[in-house]
């Protein structure tokens, strides 16, 4: 009778212990995944030259002023390259959190641009997590320097030239973020039979940070098949990222003069070892129109942190 009391206990145990796995296994599949997005994968829109995985908000336009001047290894006669400058100004808007929207006029070669980039997915942490964050980028450029024969003078779509990107970026800690650039280039004309209407290129760039507000940044686009005209070289920058809350400023050294894809990837003729260093800076405004929640502010400026 013993025997069969110990038994029919151990019995009841084990039917609780299973029961009791069952029920925990049923509120676990029952409870909402969670999904924690990453955020500042990089300070701002741009990385230095190009562009970064990240967006403007819902409803925030960005005014961006950009300055590069001549090079360095001029001289005190050109008070080292700060006689000569280019400089770009666009406005950019966030159609959504993950569409934004550009144009800007660069001085270099009188260049109209306009720019549409989505972000498709996005780094999350925690139950369902997702490894990196993923933006398509595309852009049309318009060159109206007039430095052609007016009897010849090239059609509207012959001044024309197209960029598609994918940004592949992730957030490997708090201090330290990589961004792969994988990059198509199509020209509509070219000066010699020798250069490609198609370039293929490869942007890699990485954010260190170093305080709350301020990181170190690095960028290099490798192309395939340069353009033979121009003797052209590979796009090399490296800047420091400056948060102050309202706008972010960069400050920049960087092999190419230009500032649009189309330009600084396949237009880069210096050696940045060499001394052909241009300095140079981003600086940008962000203004916000219409409603925003008290949720989505205290996120952005927890963002900011």
């Amino acid at each position: 009778m013993k025997n069969i009391l110990v038994i029919a206990a151990l019995m009841a145990i084990n039917v609780q212990v299973f029961a009791q796995d069952d029920l925990l296994d049923i509120l676990d599949s029952e409870a909402p995944q969670t999904k924690d997005y990453v955020t500042s994968t990089f300070k701002g829109t741009r990385i230095l030259n190009g562009h970064s995985i990240e967006n403007r908000k819902k409803g925030t336009l960005e005014f961006v002023i950009s300055h590069r001047f001549g090079r360095v290894n001029l001289g005190a006669d050109e008070l080292y390259g700060l006689d000569q400058s280019n400089i770009r100004f666009a406005f950019e808007y966030g159609l959504t959190d993950d569409i934004m929207l550009g144009v800007g006029r660069s001085s270099f070669d009188k260049t109209y641009d306009g720019f549409i980039k989505y972000k498709a997915l996005k780094q999350t942490s925690g139950k369902q997590s997702f490894p990196i964050s993923l933006s398509v980028f595309g852009s049309v450029a318009y060159r109206t320097l007039k430095d052609f024969d007016p009897a010849d003078e090239p059609s509207f779509s012959q001044k024309l030239s197209y960029v598609t990107q994918v940004l592949i970026a992730r957030k490997f800690s708090p201090s330290f973020s990589l961004q792969l650039t994988p990059t198509f280039i199509h020209r509509n004309s070219v000066k010699i039979d020798q250069d490609p209407h198609n370039i293929y290129a490869m942007g890699i760039g990485s954010r260190l940070k170093l305080t709350k507000r301020i990181s170190i940044n690095g960028e290099y686009y490798y192309t395939a098949n340069p353009l033979e005209s121009i003797d052209a070289s590979n796009s090399l920058a490296f800047g420091v990222d400056i948060e102050t809350g309202g706008h972010v400023f960069q400050i920049i050294l960087s092999n190419s003069i230009t500032m649009i894809e189309k330009s600084f990837i396949t237009e880069s003729t210096d050696d940045f070892f060499e001394g052909d260093i241009h300095l140079g800076f981003n600086i940008s405004r962000a203004f916000q129109f219409g409603k925003r929640k008290e949720k989505q502010l205290k996120k952005m400026k927890e963002s900011e942190h």
